[in-house]
């Protein structure tokens, strides 16, 4: 039920209006001017404004100037492509034309309110979290967690290229879409692209689209990534897995703001702020011929540097807990709480896995806890122990199974299958594989 507005100077229509709308228990106001409306109404109140565009006095798109920010709907005897246009460029969410179908207006009037709900539940989210957390919901309170919060907050409006370093799941994204949320295109697209997950074969045409015909397969032409993250912000996950070829076209990207789709001979302008990271040392990579000096330069304009886990002190237990209720929530179980024994060891555990493993471990003690107290026993770690040991078999760790896994499989199976069968996302694999040492063969496709 909403308390709707209606701006009609023909007796008819507006009652009309009106009785339509009350039956499905919509409560109702009405005028016959904007003038009429403002004095004996606050019109910033109302759910929703339903004016016709030709009143006595002011035009009804002058109530879209005193109901800032309330969802309005323009009627119109003189249905036309202009009039249509010139309200919607006014601030109108949208028009109907007279005679309406009732279905029609009905339709009309209920996407409004459903849009007008989202945006405030979306305010309200957001409200939330910036009351509970500094930034985008990232928790942490040690020093060196705020100065990451200082240096977003000052680079977040400017439209500076970041480059956000750090071990693998210590939160590279969280930081990116902080950065994008505090920055002018916060309403535009954030485009997320892990450069490890794309086989090389296909990174550019992923990337940069590509026109039909431009190589077998391509049946038609395709707007890449880049291009989809027109007006917005791009974020390039381990970027330092980027070929050089494709290095070489998003230096043009960020040069003059162009890309050229494969297959393509004509350039394409885009608008976009790139913000990378990558847990990889890309000084040392450029020395070493794999990453192009001049894109290091471009994108390392401002650093960004994320703690691991092990080096946040007294922020793990206040993370933890954190986690914990995140996870209740999503799994609908009951509320619960770690022992002191199963804090203590979450202080003293190295978390080589970061903020991601402490997360699955949390999320694993949920599951199987038959209590609401989680112990260390069912957390699965112990103050300066060595990973939890994998239940299939309990003479290896977790590391140990997933070396020996993936060493006797991946000559039969792709990473997608790979990734599958060990239940973890492509991009987790690749982590994996990263931070254990364990180098992907090279295939002839992927899946």
């Amino acid at each position: 039920m909403a308390w709707i507005l209606i701006l009609e100077d023909e007796k008819v229509i507006r009652q009309s209006l009106r009785r339509l709308l009350e039956k499905r228990q919509h409560t109702i106001a009405e005028a016959d001017s904007v003038e009429g409306a403002a004095r004996e109404h606050d019109l910033t109140a109302f759910d929703l404004i339903i004016a016709d565009l030709r009143l006595p006095g002011a035009a009804g798109t002058a109530v879209l100037e005193k109901a800032p920010g309330v969802p309005t709907i323009i009627m119109t005897s003189y249905a036309s492509v202009r009039s249509a246009v010139d309200a919607m460029k006014l601030g109108a969410l949208d028009y109907i034309a007279k005679p309406f179908d009732n279905d029609e207006l009905l339709l009309t009037v209920e996407r409004a309110l459903k849009e007008q709900r989202m945006q405030r539940q979306n305010a309200a989210l957001k409200a939330d979290l910036d009351r509970d957390y500094p930034v985008s919901g990232i928790v942490g309170s040690c020093k060196a967690m705020r100065d990451v919060f200082d240096r977003i907050t000052r680079v977040a409006p400017a439209a500076t290229t970041v480059l956000v370093l750090g071990e693998s799941g210590t939160g590279k994204e969280l930081v990116a879409r902080a950065l994008h949320e505090g920055s002018p295109r916060q309403d535009g697209p954030m485009i997320t692209v892990n450069c490890a997950a794309i086989p090389d074969t296909l990174i550019e045409a992923e990337l940069f689209g590509h026109e039909k015909g431009a190589f077998t397969g391509a049946v038609g032409a395709r707007e890449g990534l880049v291009e989809s993250a027109d007006g917005g912000t791009l974020f390039l996950d381990e970027i330092g897995e980027l070929p050089l070829a494709a290095q070489a076209r998003l230096l043009r990207v960020l040069q003059e703001g162009e890309i050229r789709r494969v297959g393509s001979s004509q350039p394409r302008h885009v608008d976009v702020r790139l913000i990378a990271a990558t847990h990889r040392d890309l000084g040392r990579l450029v020395s070493d011929g794999g990453f192009r000096e001049d894109l290091y330069f471009r994108i390392n304009v401002m650093e960004i540097r994320l703690p691991p886990l092990r080096e946040r002190g007294e922020d793990l237990p206040e993370l933890a807990r954190h986690l914990l209720e995140r996870t209740c929530k999503r799994l609908k179980s009951p509320p619960m709480r770690f022992s002191n024994e199963a804090l203590e060891g979450i202080r003293h555990y190295s978390w080589p896995g970061n903020v991601r493993e402490l997360e699955n471990a949390i999320e694993r003690a949920v599951i199987l806890s038959d209590s609401t107290v989680i112990t260390p026993d069912i957390l699965g770690i112990r103050p300066d122990a060595e990973p939890p040991p994998d239940t299939r078999n309990p003479g290896l760790s977790l590391e140990d199974y997933f070396r020996q896994f993936v060493l006797a499989n991946q000559d039969h199976c792709t990473e997608t299958e790979l990734a599958r069968r060990l239940g973890i996302s492509r991009k987790a694999l690749w982590e994996k594989r990263q931070r254990l040492g364990i180098p992907r063969k090279p295939r002839t496709e992927e899946a």
